[in-house]
């Protein structure tokens, strides 16, 4: 009972971490995977594959290596809009491992000429093939967000980079559609308000 406490905490959440966890890392349903983008990739595609199940998080079949050089950028769309609490990127064990990450948020379509920008968060990353590292995030900075960007800029002295899992975790709610029905009400009652509208000033002059 008393592991509640302390430096017990992180066993705790592993005991537990089948369900809670799968739960909490959710986050990759509520992405737009067709607008999805990875900038840099070496084949097309493959940074779509990364975001994928809790259980899966260990799989190395799917992955994605940078081409160029080290530099990965994801363009993350969302299908409403998600509070940011944290994030685990998992590679592999060796230098290829990415070593710095760099979050933005809502920047559609960004590119490496937009990397100049200061970032909402920056982390210096350890390596961690087994996703057991979660970074979390500034949660005040992060709790409006439709579009999330993830830079990798360096890794940890290699060429290329390699990527098998980033996983989000927070929370998520829909697209608000008030003003759809704000204009349908208008449009149904309009044109009556129009004609009565019309008649009486008009009797109010002749008499």
């Amino acid at each position: 009972m008393s592991g509640h406490g302390g430096h017990s905490h992180g066993c705790c959440e592993d005991e537990h971490e089948p369900a809670e966890r799968g739960l909490e890392y959710a986050l990759y349903q509520r992405i737009d995977v067709e607008k999805l983008q990875c900038l840099n990739e070496a084949r097309e595609g493959d940074g779509k594959l990364v975001f994928k199940p809790w259980d899966q998080r260990t799989d190395r079949e799917k992955f994605v290596e940078s081409d160029a050089d080290e530099e990965l950028l994801f363009n993350i769309p969302f299908t409403g809009s998600v509070k940011l609490k944290g994030i685990i990127i998992a590679g592999e064990d060796d230098e290829s491992h990415p070593a710095e990450m760099r979050l933005y948020k809502n920047i559609p379509h960004m590119s490496f000429d937009d990397t100049c920008r200061e970032p909402e968060h920056v982390f210096r990353l350890n390596r961690d093939p087994l996703a057991q590292l979660e970074y979390p995030t500034r949660i005040a900075r992060f709790s409006n967000v439709n579009h999330l960007s993830v830079h990798i800029s360096r890794n940890f002295g290699t060429e290329s980079t390699r990527v098998y899992y980033i996983g989000l975790r927070g929370e998520y709610s829909q697209a608000h559609r008030h003003e759809v029905t704000i204009c349908n009400y208008e449009a149904s009652t309009n044109p009556a308000d129009h004609k009565v509208d019309s008649i009486i000033p008009q009797t109010n002059v002749i008499s």
